[in-house]
């Protein structure tokens, strides 16, 4: 493999960076609703600092042990973080550029404002003062740094004030931070109801803080807030995997540093302590001008009494036109295979599902894979149900999926005490198929019923993000669902599956298998090409076939939401390959693959990416469409997509994206366009009976 000459290739960190600028375009779009606007930045800041805690951090630690190997894109580690370094200074600069040249001033001709202590009242600053000794004052805990008391451990995104003290000639530093358990920001009174006047917290402690130090002078003040190294190492041979993974999770608080954010102005000595006393390096300090962590912003689009400055509340259609006229999920799906597709159409398909299997004496067991669900998960609730009920429940909860570990723990102990059977998956793989069995015993012998997605079981989550889901009752695909269980809950051989493409083991020869037929076929002069819809694309190989499929003339449509390792229209490597991203008001999620098949199309979905980790570091699962009617609509979707107009960006040769031209084409948004169907095909059904 080394030896093998270098592809084109953009590197996975740069390109991610890439996405996280269409990210905050939407922030940027006059045509989206202001507070969409202002959500759209929150998860800009959000994305970026989890692209630090996690990806930044692991090529740092690569650096720290040594690590000299090339990315696919030629790229060392060092050469990879000075090319991050830079490419995230720029992006922090545009979105500070968006919060204070765009977003404020289209928020105060909204009659909203941000105001600075300068700009207060009377009235405000009566208000302010009350709150602050109220509320504020007695939560917050200074911090002395001196020789008897060292720099202490902050955490991990906290927002911190650094104060230079001066006393009897002698400086002193001291930390304040601001507390986390209140609200960023605080509404200010106004006398003119039209009007909304807010203030953050930090400023309004910045001008207090002579109450915390009244044997100082105060010399300096600056805010500033870390980033820590939070991937998670987690020993898979302990000896219990859940205590494990907990111990872990209390690991991540107090991770190595990887970047520092300080006010812009910060004064030299203050800045000089906090680079001393975290040991950063000059290129991981990004000065801002303010405020601090726009995070908070996503709290703040989500303010009750501004609903006209956002998009209309989706209603997904319910129940979703294939499960129309039916009070039995078990009844429809004997009839034929059903797909539901959300946002647009609604869950609760989902949640009835297992709620009826839940209630139906009938049913002797449920299995379920679980990577993300809810808060409040109905899921959860009907599982437990139905343990309570006799079933015999099996679910595998993974532990290791980032970030939501803490609360898959809970939810694996709640599962547990209610009597269900739970597992934690394989060895060494994370488990990330989304799968359902339910058996069942009818009039006929035993029946297995199989819902499979591309997406979680998050009910919360299928508001927001484009899924789909498929029913059936297919002794095929119920035969392999039944197979791959006993596989990840017991000590089975891998088998030779019907219907189901499963990672870590048959994947990459699958999709390797399929784009060599394309291959095959345009060189007989057969008809060819492949579409594909997915999150990422950053598999090495894969892209060496797209690449080589191109060569020979196989068309090759790319829907990459997110980030692309290839490099489409190169000349004599890539001409016949597109790439597209859609970023809009939902997040794009499902996967699709399409290939002609000389003719003979075949669509596969589910829950794998083109990405190494997914074909072969993972348990996933991508299954083929055979009911003719889901098959032309999955076909629908794609060919929306590629003429969607207003959420799509197209990847240049040079790797930049940028917005169609719309000479002689028609407005599209691929998002509104399948809220419509789905109410359109529900709405004919309920015609028809009229």
């Amino acid at each position: 493999m080394e030896n093998r000459k270098r592809i084109p290739y953009n590197n996975r960190e740069l390109s991610w960076l890439d996405f996280n600028y269409r990210v905050l375009d939407e922030a940027f779009r006059k045509d989206n609703p202001i507070f969409e606007r202002v959500k759209f930045l929150s998860i800009a800041a959000s994305n970026l600092d989890e692209f630090f805690m996690v990806r930044v951090a692991g090529i740092m630690e690569q650096i720290n042990l040594g690590y000299k190997k090339k990315d696919p894109a030629g790229l060392t580690p060092k050469q990879q973080l000075f090319k991050i370094n830079e490419k995230a200074h720029g992006f922090l600069n545009k979105m500070y550029q968006c919060f204070k040249k765009s977003i404020k001033p289209a928020l105060a001709q909204k009659n909203i404002h941000f105001l600075e202590i300068k700009d207060l009242n009377v009235a405000q600053k009566n208000f302010v003062d009350d709150y602050f000794n109220k509320i504020i004052f007695p939560v917050l805990t200074p911090l002395a740094v001196d020789q008897s008391r060292p720099f202490p451990l902050l955490s991990n995104k906290s927002l911190n004030l650094a104060v230079r003290l001066l006393k009897n000639g002698e400086t002193n530093f001291a930390l304040v931070q601001v507390p986390s358990i209140l609200p960023r920001f605080l509404e200010l009174p106004s006398i003119d109801e039209e009007k909304k006047f807010f203030i953050l917290i930090e400023n309004i402690i910045t001008k207090k803080l002579s109450q915390l130090f009244e044997l100082h002078k105060i010399k300096a003040c600056c805010q500033f807030r870390i980033t820590r190294n939070s991937d998670l190492e987690i020993d898979e041979e302990a000896a219990d995997l859940l205590v494990e993974v907990q111990r872990s999770i209390k690991k991540r608080r107090r991770g190595e540093p990887v970047r520092l954010e300080l006010l812009k102005g910060c004064d030299k000595k203050t800045r000089e302590f906090l680079v001393r006393m975290l040991s950063m390096q000059e290129e991981d300090i990004y000065e801002l001008s303010g405020p601090i962590d726009l995070t908070f912003l996503m709290k703040f689009s989500q303010l009750s009494g501004f609903d006209k400055f956002r998009f209309a509340p989706l209603v997904p259609v319910d129940p979703p036109a294939d499960f129309w006229g039916c009070d039995s999920i078990f009844d429809a799906v004997k009839q034929r295979d059903r797909l539901v597709h959300h946002p647009y159409e609604s869950f609760n398909a989902v949640v009835r599902f297992i709620n009826q299997a839940a209630d139906d004496p009938d049913v002797l067991a449920i299995k379920q894979t679980l990577y993300r669900v809810s808060g409040n998960s109905p899921i959860i609730d009907a599982l437990i149900k139905a343990a309570e009920n006799g079933k015999q429940v099996t679910v595998l909860v993974e532990l290791k999926a980032r970030f939501d570990e803490e609360n898959n723990v809970n939810w694996a102990k709640k599962l547990e005490r209610a009597g269900c059977h739970v597992i934690y998956g394989l060895y060494g793989l994370k488990t990330h198929c989304k799968i359902l069995l339910v058996v069942r015993k009818e009039s006929d012998g035993i029946k297995r019923y199989v819902h499979m997605s591309t997406g979680n079981y998050n009910d919360f989550t299928a508001r927001v993000y484009t899924d789909i889901g498929f029913f059936t009752c297919r002794e095929s695909f119920g035969a392999d669902a039944s197979s791959l269980f006993n596989t990840l809950t017991g000590y089975s051989r891998p088998p030779e599956y019907s219907k189901l493409i499963v990672a870590p083991n048959k994947m990459r020869s699958f999709f390797e298998k399929m784009i060599e037929n394309e291959i095959k076929s345009a060189k007989k002069g057969l008809p060819s090409g492949i579409t594909i819809k997915i999150n990422s694309l950053v598999d090495e190989e894969m892209i060496r076939l797209f690449y080589r499929a191109s060569q020979e003339g196989v068309k090759i449509n790319l829907i990459v939401r997110g980030i692309c390792g290839l490099i489409p229209g190169l000349k004599g490597i890539s001409e016949n390959i597109s790439v597209r991203s859609i970023v809009g008001q939902f997040l794009e999620h499902s996967r699709i693959y399409k290939f002609c098949c000389g003719g003979n199309p075949q669509i596969f979905i589910g829950s794998a990416d083109l990405m190494p980790r997914n074909l072969d570091k993972r348990v996933e699962l991508v299954f083929p469409i055979d009911d003719e009617q889901i098959k032309l609509r999955i076909d629908d979707i794609l060919t929306v997509m590629l003429n969607d107009t207003t959420n799509a960006k197209i990847q240049n040769s040079n790797t930049e994206y940028s917005k169609l031209d719309m000479r002689g084409k028609n407005k599209v948004n691929s998002q509104q366009y399948f809220l419509k169907e789905a109410k359109q095909r529900l709405a004919s059904l309920e015609q028809s009976v009229e």
